[in-house]
């Protein structure tokens, strides 16, 4: 049996200040760089990704790949037209090629081009057309994809992560391979049901270390079971504006319908989905009388500027809250802060050397989905306490054994708070992110970092509690704050937050 593998990867917040064009799927900073042939497979085997979890799959069922070109970039707005015509044009020039009898491909399912609304569908679509009706192509995605109707129907079936944090992205990867298999042995199609929620879940509701994620996700593996089903359940990424963004339930099996109908009863009630969010200031005053009577971190999550989610990790609101509460002379040298991505301060502090001073500005005032810019740049002199080349690879539960490049990083200090800096965007989900620059998440007070749920999966064993903060960012923490335009009125209802 001979499957071509390949993936593309893009989660679109349109509502987002910076495109992903052709270089930001090279750069190879958040997402290995584009990559072709046996390379790819030689490079993402073993690693926490779907398609590795595929790979190791097919090898055990004795499948051989052929592969494609996989590739990968950090959330944000608009994938340019030049980038997804070049990824789609790889993949339809081995596709045309032909020698296989079956497709994998490991997409996320939330991707918008500047002249396509549902990337993952219209590839799919150019596929479909190649391969013709009967060729089975099956895809893994996102738990944030925005599932269209295109997608289902193209594809023989689709498999989603069932954890955010993201930790069973290669199992996912199996979950599609178990599908595959599933087509196989029938010979054909299997029934399909599906059911879009109608109203938008904020992504901090979403965790599946918290309720109610937590039991829907373990009522899939139940139903699962109980119905010889293949469920889904995509929360979506809020932050898409097309007319199919919602969460969507989905799944396949003989009694598909009615295992659908039982989970769409379960998710689709919208109060559950309800969360506690803290202004900035709220957020650090919270977290530092808190840190007097815990040893362990208060973690605080900038999830507006959350760079898995189309910010560009560079905004200043919770470091100018840390500053303005004098966190860092309340507990000095326990308060840190990252990544924030300022490449000039970064190369002033290499300049500058280890040990020394420097006055410059760190962040920048971005626009956001309010129409207004974020908090200015900070001004002031910092010390250079740490320097790296931004090249680490991640130990945490997500990504695991995934190696990035970030570039030019430093630590700076002002006022007993600790800045991390880097020349690259990378969402702060893995410690080793910190550890790079000498700080020790285990030692710290206060860490706050620019993430929304990543984070959780390495931060909450170590912490002693974790915060939800909106300071002013691209990424509305609720979805009923974007200014839709294509998305349907009775999606737009949304369960809203509790302040």
């Amino acid at each position: 049996m001979k499957i071509y593998v390949a993936g593309f990867q893009h989660e679109t917040n349109t509502f987002a200040p910076s495109l992903a064009d052709w270089a930001a799927f090279n750069r190879g900073d958040s997402f290995p760089a584009f990559i072709k042939g046996q390379a790819m497979l030689d490079s993402l085997r073993g690693v926490n990704i779907p398609i590795g979890g595929f790979m190791d799959a097919a090898r055990r069922e004795g499948w051989q790949l052929v592969p494609g070109s996989w590739c990968g970039a950090i959330p944000s707005s608009y994938v340019t037209r030049d980038a997804f015509e070049r990824v789609s044009d790889s993949i339809l020039a081995d596709v045309r090629q032909g020698g296989f009898e079956a497709v994998y491909l490991d997409l996320h399912g939330a991707a918008v081009a500047e002249h396509v609304d549902d990337c993952e569908g219209e590839l799919i679509g150019r596929i479909r057309a190649i391969v013709g009706p009967k060729m089975p192509i099956v895809v893994s995605l996102d738990l944030h994809a925005n599932v269209t109707v295109k997608m289902l129907a193209e594809a023989d079936a689709l498999a989603s992560y069932r954890t955010y944090p993201h930790v069973d992205m290669a199992a996912t990867g199996e979950l599609a391979a178990k599908l595959l298999k599933r087509r196989i042995e029938l010979g054909r199609k299997e029934p399909l049901a599906y059911r879009r929620l109608p109203f938008l879940i904020p992504l901090n509701a979403q965790s599946t270390w918290l309720e109610p994620a937590k039991s829907r996700y373990e009522d899939i593996l139940d139903l699962d079971k109980e119905f010889n089903a293949c469920l889904s359940f995509c929360m979506a990424f809020p932050a898409a504006d097309i007319a199919e963004c919602a969460p969507m339930v989905w799944g396949y099996g003989p009694a598909a319908d009615i295992a659908v109908d039982r989970l769409y009863r379960l998710v689709s009630e919208p109060t559950q989905w309800q969360l506690e969010i803290f202004s900035a200031r709220d957020a650090v005053e919270h977290a530092c009388v808190l840190a007097e009577s815990n040893d362990k971190p208060v973690v605080i999550a900038d999830t507006q500027d959350n760079p898995g989610a189309g910010g560009d990790s560079n905004t200043t609101g919770l470091l100018r809250a840390l500053l303005e509460k004098g966190a860092g002379k309340r507990i000095p040298g326990k308060v840190a802060i990252g990544l924030i991505y300022d490449s000039a301060a970064a190369a002033m502090a290499h300049a500058a050397g280890l040990g020394s001073t420097i006055t410059t500005t760190v962040g920048t005032a971005v626009p956001t989905f309010t129409g207004q810019l974020s908090d200015d740049p900070v001004q002031g002199t910092f010390k250079v306490k740490a320097l790296s080349d931004g090249k680490v690879t991640l130990k945490g539960p997500m990504m695991t054994g995934l190696s990035i490049k970030l570039g030019q990083c430093a630590l700076l200090e002002i006022d007993g708070v600790l800045v991390a800096v880097a020349s690259g965007k990378k969402q702060l989900l893995d410690r080793e992110l910190f550890r790079m620059l000498g700080v020790h998440p285990e030692t710290m007070k206060i860490l706050i970092v620019k993430s929304s749920n990543h984070f959780r999966a390495d931060f909450t064993p170590i912490a002693s509690h974790v915060l939800v903060a909106k300071a002013a960012g691209p990424m509305a923490a609720d979805p009923a704050d974007l200014p839709w335009t294509k998305l349907p009125a009775t999606t737009r209802r949304n369960p809203g937050l509790v302040a």
